[in-house]
């Protein structure tokens, strides 16, 4: 990291001491470092001083002072990978708006949007790429899952990513999915009510369902379905917690096509293909207030491999009108 970077903390990060939060995104980052930066007030948690056990909020901004590559990452070899040409390109053909605040992309299956202890090539690494101009590199406002395809909003300014960051916490945004699940859920609408936790597990951390854990909500509604072995449903999550959607959905005997993680051997539809073995699970549309005034409503098309299922079992994109069609409207 060359220079100073704020970052605003996710909705899923609520509650998180800011030392572990400073330690999960920059691992190569020492304790005593850390201790350091933050006696020295050079992290700074909505530009005042804080201590290591301070508690996060969601939407809140954390200042971090220029690191250097081996102290942002373990080592050297893990640096995050910049741009390539071909990624500078992709990703200006994934724009779905621009204007002087905000900057809306395709995100692509298979791209993570931030870096891990194993993950090098990730959207944050190549952010740079899409400055288009502008004095200010954009800044990520909300994450979508590594598998997950579709409307992904950067911010282009700090005053927009405050907004931003704001209008996804207070629930001014709305977001809705579209994915392929095995089975047909019964009613064929409805509300998920069910908390979930993250737990440590053999495959890394895994969200669980748990009464006692954080709140999370999920509405839902079959929109068409192949007999009783697959059903296209519309989900908007009411809140935004990590893998919310591909657990309620799991948690509804109808688990996400493809996904293994969640739905085990029941994610699957014996014979399929390749193009069925992903994800099925896209961030079709968002509606969320614009910086530069009015609400903003934006939409993906479908990813491949999700067209290719959608013909195989007889759907038809355009059954649906656009999720927010009355907002179009007006």
């Amino acid at each position: 990291m060359n220079g100073v970077q704020t970052v605003a903390v996710e909705e899923d990060a609520e509650g998180m001491r800011l030392d572990r939060w400073v330690k999960k995104r920059f691992p190569g980052l020492s304790q005593g470092r850390l201790e350091k930066l933050l006696r020295t007030g050079q992290i700074r948690l909505d530009g005042g001083r804080a201590k290591s056990n301070s508690r996060l909020i969601s939407g809140q901004s954390v200042r971090m002072p220029p690191l250097n590559a081996d102290t942002a990452n373990p080592s050297a070899d893990r640096a995050p990978a910049r741009a390539s040409k071909a990624d500078k390109l992709m990703l200006e053909s994934a724009i779905l708006h621009q204007d002087h605040h905000v900057l809306v992309i395709d995100k692509p299956a298979g791209l993570a949007v931030q870096g891990g202890s194993k993950t090098t090539r990730h959207l944050d690494g190549m952010l740079d790429a899409l400055t288009l101009g502008a004095a200010e590199r954009p800044r990520l406002v909300h994450r979508l899952d590594k598998d997950t395809s579709g409307v992904l909003v950067l911010a282009r300014t700090a005053k927009a990513a405050r907004l931003l960051t704001e209008a996804f916490r207070s629930k001014d945004s709305r977001k809705v999915y579209w994915a392929i699940v095995t089975g047909v859920p019964r009613p064929a609408m409805g509300r998920i009510n069910l908390g979930l936790d993250k737990r440590p597990g053999r495959g890394g951390e895994k969200v669980v369902a748990d009464a006692d854990g954080k709140p999370a909500i999920s509405d839902y509604r079959v929109i068409e379905h192949a007999g009783r072995s697959a059903a296209w449903l519309s989900l908007e999550p009411v809140t935004g917690r990590t893998h919310q959607l591909r657990v309620h959905c799991a948690a509804l005997g109808t688990p996400i096509l493809g996904d293994g993680k969640y739905g085990g051997k029941a994610a699957f539809i014996e014979g399929s293909d390749k193009a069925a073995r992903q994800l099925h699970l896209h961030a079709r549309a968002i509606r969320i207030p614009n910086p530069s005034g009015g609400m903003l409503v934006v939409s993906a098309p479908l990813p491949d491999h999700m067209k290719k299922t959608w013909k195989l079992l007889g759907f038809e994109e355009g059954l649906e009108p656009h999720p927010f069609y009355d907002e179009i409207q007006k």
